[in-house]
């Protein structure tokens, strides 16, 4: 009986035993205010994500499913589940009959929260593209959740994250837009995306969120510091000096840009027609 002990004693010992990651934690300190993201180099020599949290240091593949598994031989669990119901599509002729299970809609909800750790890192690493392509995936997956899951209860644990999703894919394209000077083109999608979500909360019944919302919120200020940051053309300098001269009742200097601005038009017209 002692010898069993022992080498229970010793097993537990053995398991024990692993690399101390306090000295990786003390070089890179944690810092609630910010989120702290950075790349690697890993020991397969690929690329990996970084992400500093309270605990401890989550790491993540580049691309694929972020732990780097393969779920039933498939990139990830949605793909897999989309080939089934795509299965049951040539089989049966109709896809409707395919449903997913409770613990199969959790099961995908814990793989879609990996792609949110990822892109919240890719944006602040500023990978946008990479942005564009995980929140592409979640927001794949809470539509295909809506189509199949047996439970209106799941389906709204997708959907409520419908609004954020969006918002980071267009933080996302409009940093990419920006990046190239096309600031009205980056203006014009956040602006879409504002009547987008308010729309959502009219459909589910939430007016209140057309107040409340932090995702509106932020959205709206954003939409406005481009505006006020996008370089005006011709056009619109003229158009801001004829509203100055109207507002500071100089109504000669008024009359003298607004007929510049006919001119510009006219010659526009003649160009086009």
């Amino acid at each position: 009986m002692h010898a069993w002990f022992s080498k229970i004693k010793s097993i537990f010992r053995k398991k024990a035993r692993g690399e101390d990651l306090g000295p990786v934690l003390r070089s890179w300190p944690y810092d609630p205010s910010l989120v702290s993201a950075r790349r690697v180099r890993g020991a397969d020599g690929r690329q990996k994500i970084q992400i500093r949290l309270d605990l401890g240091i989550l790491q993540m593949e580049v691309s694929g499913r972020p732990d780097g598994q393969r779920p039933f031989g498939k990139d990830s669990l949605l793909e897999y589940y989309q080939q089934k119901a795509a299965q049951f599509q040539r089989d049966f002729g109709d896809d409707g009959i395919f449903r997913l299970s409770h613990s199969e809609c959790v099961a995908l909800q814990r793989e879609a929260l990996q792609y949110y750790h990822r892109f919240v890192a890719l944006f602040y690493l500023k990978d946008f593209e990479g942005v564009i392509r995980d929140t592409t995936r979640n927001l794949r997956a809470v539509d295909f959740v809506k189509k199949y899951a047996m439970d209106e209860k799941d389906v709204w644990n997708f959907e409520q994250f419908w609004p954020y999703l969006t918002m980071m894919q267009v933080r996302a394209r409009a940093s990419l837009l920006m990046a190239r000077q096309n600031f009205k083109k980056a203006e014009e999608i956040v602006e879409l995306s504002v009547a987008r979500v308010e729309r959502f909360y009219l459909e589910h019944d939430q007016p209140e969120f057309l107040e409340s919302s932090m995702v509106l919120t932020f959205l709206k200020k954003w939409a406005e510091e481009i505006r006020q940051a996008r370089p005006l053309s011709p056009m619109e300098k003229l158009q801001r000096e004829l509203d100055e001269a109207v507002a500071h009742e100089d109504f000669e200097r008024a009359a003298e840009l607004r007929d510049r601005i006919q001119e510009i038009q006219n010659l526009e017209k003649k160009e086009f027609s």
